[in-house]
């Protein structure tokens, strides 16, 4: 989710709508041939380019793979690709070369084979020339599939490009697409600017002393989903009762993901609508992850997530987000004096500076730390700086605190704000 840079203009971002859909019997019908031509076309297209490289160090690109799969529409063996949408099959293709892109670029591992019985998706170009004929209230036109009935939760700013069609593990049906439209107004900030800890015990603390407690969705439903993932386990692989059972697991999954994200979604928009700059850390999460013991509350409490969400909303809004570089020792640093400790174990919740005899709580010295180096902070704090991530495509500036003016008021006092609530 991008935003445009503007002078004086309302300023445009591309907001993602996602709405639920109920297509009718012969609509699924079609679906599945759909799914089931995109799965193949992916297939055959990843089998051809490892083949190429395998035998003859020879790169192919999804182009050539698309004008070979012209020539097999023509036989009679392949006539059934004639039946999906020429763009559904295309964008398979530019999906593939975007994954073969990653993968040379570092981001993600080699392209697999897709099976069947999994999340499906596909992507359906609309033409412009009559995407005012889209969709009215209630039915989205697709081509191939004509008006498919929807729940409109909200009314989209703009038109979409493109629409992707999406059949989950539970068998539900969700359409996604991208419009360009004019920001949504924010409210004046509250407060000047804000420093959050991220922990797992409280999932944020800010430098206010505000709290908000780790929910452990993942956690809370793991008994259930263990005595699910057994029954599971003892049915005959592809019989029927297999596969209900199957979607009952899956339901189980969806359940944790959903509440997970409407808690964060709570979270975040408190934060960016009561602040003007956020200050957050950077953690390694995927470093943390190695931690057996804390792995499964690290990945519950969904820290990347998190800060994603406050990232584009704060682009979104006109705030600001500062990430603090992660070797910025902000929980052994006393918030009252700067001075440094040489050593704190986790184990140790409260401490006691031997230098001005400050009492400090962990996670709220170490929030008040990231929020000075956020806004330019203080000198005594003998602490690297952050970084700044802009609201636009620009890259990242260096931030270094100790050649940094305070910009911004302090924040006000603990009984002044009300608890962060999830």
């Amino acid at each position: 989710m991008g935003i445009q840079p503007h002078n004086g203009s309302p300023r445009l971002i591309q907001r993602a709508y996602k709405f639920r859909c109920y297509p009718t019997p012969a609509q699924q019908r079609a679906l599945a041939c759909h799914f089931g031509a995109a799965r193949w076309v992916w297939n055959f297209g990843l089998n051809a380019r490892s083949k190429a490289w395998r035998r003859r160090t020879e790169s192919r690109s999804g182009v050539d793979i698309s004008r070979l799969l012209t020539t097999l529409k023509r036989t009679h063996r392949h006539a059934w690709l004639k039946a999906t949408p020429a763009t559904v099959l295309t964008q398979a293709l530019r999906d593939q070369d975007r994954a073969f892109s990653n993968f040379f670029a570092g981001r993600a591992r080699y392209p697999r084979f897709k099976k069947r019985g999994h999340a499906q998706a596909i992507r359906f170009q609309l033409d412009q020339r009559q995407v005012h004929r889209a969709y009215r209230p209630g039915y989205l036109t697709l081509p191939g599939l004509g008006e498919i009935k929807l729940r409109w939760s909200r009314t989209p700013g703009g038109i979409p490009k493109m629409v992707t069609l999406r059949r989950s593990a539970t068998g539900k049906y969700f359409v996604t697409f991208m419009c360009e439209e004019v920001a949504p107004g924010v409210g004046p900030a509250a407060y000047a600017a804000v420093g959050i800890d991220l922990g797992l015990r409280d999932l944020v603390v800010t430098s206010r002393g505000d709290r908000a407690l780790a929910p452990r969705h993942y956690r809370d439903d793991l008994r259930r989903l263990k005595r699910q993932q057994r029954a599971l386990a003892r049915k005959r692989k592809g019989s029927a009762r297999w596969q209900r059972q199957r979607r009952r697991v899956a339901l189980t999954h969806e359940r944790i993901a959903n509440r997970r994200t409407h808690t964060l979604h709570q979270i975040t928009r408190r934060l960016i609508d009561d602040n003007q700059v956020i200050g957050v850390e950077d953690l390694n999460v995927r470093g943390m992850l190695s931690n057996h013991h804390l792995a499964l509350s690290i990945a519950d409490a969904a820290w990347t997530e998190l800060r994603r969400q406050l990232t584009y909303k704060a682009a979104w809004g006109g705030r600001e987000v500062v990430v603090i570089d992660r070797w910025a020792p902000t929980s052994k640093t006393c918030s009252g004096c700067g001075h440094r400790m040489t050593a704190m174990p986790l184990s140790m919740r409260h401490w006691s500076c031997p230098a001005c005899g400050a009492t400090h709580d962990r996670d709220v010295n170490a929030a008040i730390n990231i929020q000075r180096l956020a806004t330019g902070g203080r000198p005594e704090c003998q602490a690297r700086g952050g970084r700044t991530i802009p609201c636009g495509d620009a890259a990242p500036a260096v931030l270094a605190p100790a050649a940094c003016e305070a910009r911004i008021n302090p924040a006000p006092d603990a009984a002044e704000r009300t608890a962060v609530t999830g």
